[in-house]
């Protein structure tokens, strides 16, 4: 547990109120503009929520299914609106419930703040009902924690828990209060944090620095940008479409970092990484100029890093300090928030064109049409795929839509044909690839957008890991559009074990339920396509509909994602069957 740090402070109420630890959380929330909370409630956490009670005019509270439900769908809310989520929970079960969630948005830098229940203080350590040591359990997942024992600290520290959570590179932030400090009243004033002493969010960008870079800029002849979340986490599409087009170098994305850059943008070049596109993960290796702009050189983007990259200089724009020379050692390092750095680098560089090195993507992604794209989308084999399904959500969500995606082939493939044309379009598990993620995320990113169209992207596997939350879609009446791509197996799993396993099918294949029954049983209008001539019309009713609507499309049983690279090997030995 941290000791409390002294915090610099914007007075926001002079006058104080005695009211008790309960009500003070709330009022904290309020004050920190969290008017939408996701939770499950239970004996430790009650009497905030007897506060929740009385604020329902001002707080929102959505009872999810399932507390792992209540974490997805506040990290869904804070994907597409930008803010910090916040999901609530009960101590024990109810707390370690919370975790995976918490874990996801650690390594996805997603802003949450979680709120837990805890037994009384003159318990703690004795093994009482429901009592579970969650600081220990949530230190390694989150960006920080603290438990509270009395009611005076609830304002600093909630106050210091979103100021963590949304600055600097976001991340999930877990306050554990006891239930006698729940109940124990106090003068109550708050004060927003504005800064930490031995914190910096963000750092200054070295003039130095920038001057390198530009200069390994000037002088590249086949340089390459790969972009990840922090452009978006940094709110600089703008700067960093800027740079691309003053520029000339052509860019590809990591799976987070996708929508960032409009998908028919010319200097978009695809996805990089185990399932990316060819040319993008092949050109790594031929590149003499890699600029990484806000991502973490992670394993499935580098493959092996004994050859990754190894014939170019490196240009990394990064925010935190832990991602530099981590994985990747780098050349220069502009360490600042991608914004300023990009608005700086947009001051300064040349205009510049590469015919050449353009025309070696142009050819890598024909060959990729012709083996791989061509039959993904005009398949001519009798069976439905799952590159055709996303290619008609496109065509009925004229490219505008939230797409939410759980984890597996269905995921690959939506990364790879969904198009985009805004920001913040492309919610899925990247880091910690948490299958059960998109349902309830789906419910958060509706919310957090309502006046988008939201896709839920879902395997028949993942699917029934959260599937209780159409419980919550029903009572909440969310308009979000689930679309199960069913291949009866556990999909990803099963391609392995065909490509690397000599196609031992080991606990993978699914006898799955009738997902319309289920969906007709929460009271959700529900539909089934197992042909292509259905497919069209289904999709295009499902778009139109302004309520909660669920189609299961029946897809081929034992279809590949490809390209692949094989876990461990170079970018350059990329399979394109």
């Amino acid at each position: 547990m941290e000791t409390k740090t002294k915090v610099k402070a914007t007075q926001i109420q002079a006058k104080p109120l005695h009211i008790s630890g309960a009500e003070a959380v709330v009022r904290c929330l309020l004050a920190e503009g969290a008017d939408l909370i996701y939770g499950y409630p239970g004996g430790a956490i009650m009497p905030v929520y007897d506060e929740l009670y009385k604020f329902q005019d001002q707080l929102h509270h959505v009872l999810t299914r399932h507390e792992q439900g209540a974490t997805h769908a506040a990290q869904g809310f804070a994907r597409t609106s930008g803010k910090v989520g916040v999901a609530i929970a009960t101590s024990g079960p109810g707390a370690t419930n919370l975790v995976t969630g918490i874990a996801d948005a650690q390594i996805d830098s997603t802003p949450m703040v979680c709120i837990t229940g805890q037994v009384a203080s003159h318990l703690l350590g004795s093994d009482a009902f429901q009592e579970t040591d969650i600081i220990g359990i949530s230190t390694p997942v989150t960006k920080w924690n603290y438990q509270i024992t009395k009611a005076s600290e609830i304002p600093e520290i909630m106050a210091k828990a979103f100021y963590i959570a949304r600055s600097g590179r976001p991340g999930p932030v877990l306050i554990d209060i006891t239930k006698d400090a729940q109940f124990d009243t106090f003068d109550f004033t708050y004060e927003k944090c504005t800064g930490i002493r031995s914190y910096a969010p963000y750092p200054k960008l070295s003039s130095t620095d920038l001057e390198q870079a530009l200069e390994l800029i000037d002088q590249a002849e086949k340089p390459f940008v790969v972009w990840g979340q922090g452009v978006i986490l940094g709110n600089a599409e703008e700067e960093f479409k800027t740079f691309l087009e003053t520029s000339g170098i052509p860019a590809a994305w990591t799976i987070l970092g996708l929508s960032a850059l409009s998908t028919d943008h010319p200097s978009n070049r695809g996805m990089v990484g185990m399932h990316g596109n060819y040319a993008p993960n092949l050109l790594t290796n031929e590149c003499d100029l890699l600029i990484a702009i806000g991502m973490r050189f992670d394993d499935r983007v580098t493959g092996d890093l004994n050859t990754y990259a190894k014939q170019a200089k490196i240009i990394h724009l990064e925010l935190d300090p832990a991602e530099i020379n981590k994985n990747v050692t780098v050349d220069v390092t502009l360490h600042a928030d991608c914004k300023i750095s990009l608005q700086e680098l947009n001051k300064r560089i040349k205009p510049k064109t590469y015919p050449d090195w353009i025309a070696r993507f142009d050819a890598l992604d024909k060959i990729e049409y012709d083996k791989v794209i061509k039959s993904d989308l005009l398949p001519k084999k009798e069976g439905l795929t799952m590159g055709e399904s996303v290619e008609m959500i496109n065509k009925h969500s004229k490219n505008d839509a939230v797409i939410v995606t759980d984890v597996g082939q269905h995921q690959m493939v939506a990364c790879r044909y969904a198009k985009f044309s805004q920001s913040k379009s492309n919610v899925t598990s990247g880091g910690l690839g948490t299958m059960g993620f998109a349902l309830p995320a789906a419910i958060g990113a509706k919310m957090g957008a309502p006046h988008r169209e939201v896709v839920a992207v879902i395997g028949d596997g993942g699917y029934q890991m959260t599937i209780q939350e159409l419980g919550t879609i029903y009572q909440q009446q969310i308009a979000v559009k689930i679309v199960v791509l069913n291949n009866d197996f556990l999909g990803m799993v099963r391609q392995w074990q065909q490509l690397f396993f000599d196609k031992r099918y080991a606990s993978t294949e699914m006898v799955n339920p009738d997902f319309v029954t289920i969906a007709q049983g929460f009271r959700i209008k529900a539909k089934r396509v197992k042909k292509r001539e259905e497919l069209d019309a289904a999709v295009k009713e499902m778009m139109a509909s302004k309520e909660p609507y669920f189609l299961e499309v029946c897809v081929e049983k034992e279809d590949n994602v490809f390209p692949m690279i094989p876990s461990g090997a170079s970018v350059s030995d990329i399979r394109l069957e």
